[in-house]
């Protein structure tokens, strides 16, 4: 049953690119209208090291702004717990972040920052650092009372109730958060680039399209997919490495379903 339910996406994937090879095939559509995945893939191949190229910057860009994102979460949403007063006062501003399309907020950033990493960084880490943050804050606040009491018993000041019982509690909901925004991560290194930028992906894409490379733009979004569920596993790998006992309930799973 479970490799069954492994197998399914996979199946279904290569179900739906035969499905668009073959009505591409059939129909004739030219390349320049809608590429075969057969054709996306030649040129994912023959673009490698030219994308590799790019998405050198690219994710430099989004680790940079998951790193500044992390940070300011982890900062924030202490801050939003212990301190009902800034919760209420920021918490209404971390939502109208979330309501302005980042590429409207990105010539902006332009302006003021110049062309380089920064304006490109600072679109990563407002794409990432709300899903942190509203995680994180949300996981300190489910603590049960009973263990914050425990430690407050035995004279526990907050600085120990916090870094004893109620982060490591939390973690759980903070790598949620992080799973989010490392998908988020590489988009929006790409959305910044797109405004204006002399490398990476974003400007990769934008030089395709304009030439009417649609091969060449299937073969970078498929670049952009790969690196997003990279940046995701990254953190899955970092969550084993910090919750021992997510490794074990993970491992006793899979035995039960064996």
């Amino acid at each position: 049953m479970n490799k069954l339910s492994k197998a399914a996406p996979v199946a279904v994937i290569l179900i739906l690119m035969a499905s668009w090879e073959a009505i591409v095939r059939a129909a004739g559509i030219p390349l320049y209208v809608l590429p075969a995945p057969s054709d996306m893939l030649k040129s994912f191949a023959s673009e490698f090291p030219t994308l590799m190229g790019h998405a050198g910057i690219t994710v430099l860009e989004a680790v940079a702004g998951m790193a500044i994102s992390f940070v300011v979460g982890i900062v924030m949403g202490v801050l939003i717990d212990a301190m009902p007063t800034f919760k209420k006062c920021i918490y209404p501003i971390l939502v109208v972040t979330q309501t302005v399309p980042v590429i409207v907020l990105a010539p902006i950033f332009i302006i003021y920052m110049g062309f380089g990493y920064a304006p490109k960084i600072l679109t990563v880490v407002l794409m990432c650092f709300f899903p942190i943050v509203v995680s994180f804050s949300d996981g300190l606040g489910e603590m049960d009372e009973g263990y914050l009491n425990l430690v407050r018993t035995y004279g526990g000041s907050n600085f120990q109730l916090y870094r004893i019982v109620k982060i490591p509690s939390a973690m759980i909901s903070l790598l949620s958060g992080l799973k989010v925004a490392a998908t988020y991560s590489i988009s929006g290194a790409v959305v910044g680039e797109w405004i204006a930028s002399q490398s990476g992906l974003g400007y990769y894409l934008i030089r395709a399209k304009n030439g009417y490379m649609l091969d060449k733009v299937f073969a970078c979004v498929l670049m952009i997919i790969l690196l997003s569920l990279l940046m995701n596993g990254v953190i899955k790998l970092f969550g084993y490495a910090v919750l021992p006992s997510a490794r074990r309930r993970r491992i006793s799973t899979n035995k039960r379903i064996r």
